[in-house]
């Protein structure tokens, strides 16, 4: 299976890094860290490093709560570092639910248009059409001060995954090819944690529906539910969802902590190749 972005088409054969790149004040693990563009291009740089397949730069915080923001001051904060990031030989996603915001980061040379909303906003399939970047259709309800009231399925897994397959058969209609498009079942989006849970253990579900599954189960707050630890001291278990997530299917792994992600997919990768019959 590939992914096509607008520079790269990605061999996923292999599970790839997506590295996170927040630039804002707000976001629920490290907002504020990189505000400014050089630390946020430092960071971009220090992530290709350790080893990061993509890059993903979001300019608006989706945590519970955070305050909206218009296109002006998103693309404000946004338009130095993407002109950075895609000078540094890895694909660059561009995290935003806004058609504007959308359309200059495609002309300014973004690799992936990634929506938490799917591109359900009014003009948002229109902003991505005519251009040859990777897409990534999240699942999600309402908006992010919204969602966790509207954590309500008669089934979870059967739910995302109708969700995601209609939006990718919209994109499709649309013209979009097949193999520009990734699907991520939104962990912490508008789910409990029994929710997200359940749907990680059925992902392979969703794995079925014949595109990448992009998952992002980095610092979650359902890991600090199960394992009683703060923000900042989920790695371990971030890198157990982390690899069952892959078992089950993921593709494109979406992560705070790079370095130790990419080591932990070398040893899981390494016993995969060795798993075959009469191997000592």
């Amino acid at each position: 299976m590939h992914w096509q972005t607008r520079r790269f088409r990605l061999d996923l054969s292999r599970p790839r890094v997506m590295g996170i790149v927040n630039l804002t004040p707000d976001s629920f693990s490290d907002g504020g860290q990189f505000g400014s563009a050089a630390a946020a291009i430092a960071h971009c740089e220090r992530l290709v490093a350790e080893g990061a397949d993509l890059l993903d730069l979001g300019a608006e915080s989706s945590r519970p709560g955070a305050a909206r923001i218009d296109a002006d001051e998103e693309w404000r904060r946004l338009a130095p570092v993407l002109d950075a990031a895609v000078q540094l030989g890895v694909p660059v996603s561009v995290d935003t639910c806004k058609p504007e915001v959308m359309r200059r980061a495609i002309a300014a040379g973004a690799d992936v248009i990634n929506d938490i909303q799917a591109l359900q906003a009014p003009g948002a399939v229109e902003a991505v059409l005519g251009s040859e970047v990777g897409l990534c259709l999240m699942h999600m309800k309402g908006e992010p001060d919204t969602m966790a009231n509207l954590a309500v399925y008669d089934d979870v897994v059967a739910d995302v995954a109708a969700f995601l397959a209609q939006r990718a058969g919209v994109l499709r209609q649309a013209g979009v090819a097949a193999d520009r498009i990734t699907l991520d079942p939104g962990y912490g989006f508008a789910k409990t944690s029994a929710q997200n849970l359940r749907l990680l253990a059925h992902q392979a579900a969703l794995a079925s529906l014949g595109h990448p599954l992009l998952v992002g189960w980095s610092r979650k707050r359902t890991l600090g539910e199960v394992t009683g630890r703060a923000v900042d001291g989920r790695l371990a278990a971030s890198l157990a969802a982390a690899l069952k997530a892959v078992q089950h299917g993921a593709h494109i792994l979406r992560v705070h902590d790079v370095a130790a992600t990419v080591d932990a997919l070398k040893v899981w990768q390494a016993v995969s190749d060795n798993a075959g019959p009469n191997q000592i």
